[in-house]
């Protein structure tokens, strides 16, 4: 009787858990690191949608050349970038220095390696950033704000 009671307990306890948004921090950084991986194949993809998908509504960043961006600027460059055939564009996955994990929010330090190819001229940068995750009402984490820089602008882009 007793080991049917420990094991009623720790299901009862397990569904709680669940069920209260406790978090767990080796797993949302594990799906931290799955919108980030989703997002690199949909950037690669040239799909604007599936790009867009990885921030939230409320997005702002900064960027060189973008002091005030939101998701609609972020979106409507996402199409803009992908709709010349001309323009060969590439995010390595992030190389993901570090997560830090406080309740709802994540901070996480990395650097992208870029490429971009046009009318036979190739250029690989990388860029430095800080994305502020925010865990969004339907439970995905989403970057709510970042902040990104480069030593140099890709000639490409130029």
């Amino acid at each position: 009787m007793n080991q049917v009671l420990k094991t009623v307990f720790a299901a009862a306890f397990s569904a709680l858990m669940a069920s209260s948004g406790i978090a767990d921090p080796a797993s949302d950084k594990g799906t931290i690191i799955q919108r980030f991986e989703q997002w690199t194949m949909a950037f690669n993809a040239h799909d604007a949608v599936g790009a867009c998908d990885l921030f939230a509504l409320d997005l702002l960043y900064s960027i060189p050349e973008v002091l005030q961006g939101t998701h609609q600027t972020m979106c409507a460059n996402f199409t803009r970038l992908f709709s010349s055939n001309k323009l060969r564009l590439h995010y390595d996955r992030p190389d993901i220095h570090e997560i830090l994990l406080q309740g709802d929010m994540a901070v996480v330090r990395l650097t992208w390696t870029f490429r971009a190819e046009a009318n036979g001229a190739r250029d690989t940068t990388t860029e430095e950033g800080i994305d502020v995750f925010r865990r969004q009402p339907d439970g995905r984490w989403s970057i709510a704000r970042f902040m990104a820089f480069t030593t140099r602008p890709n000639k490409v882009l130029q």
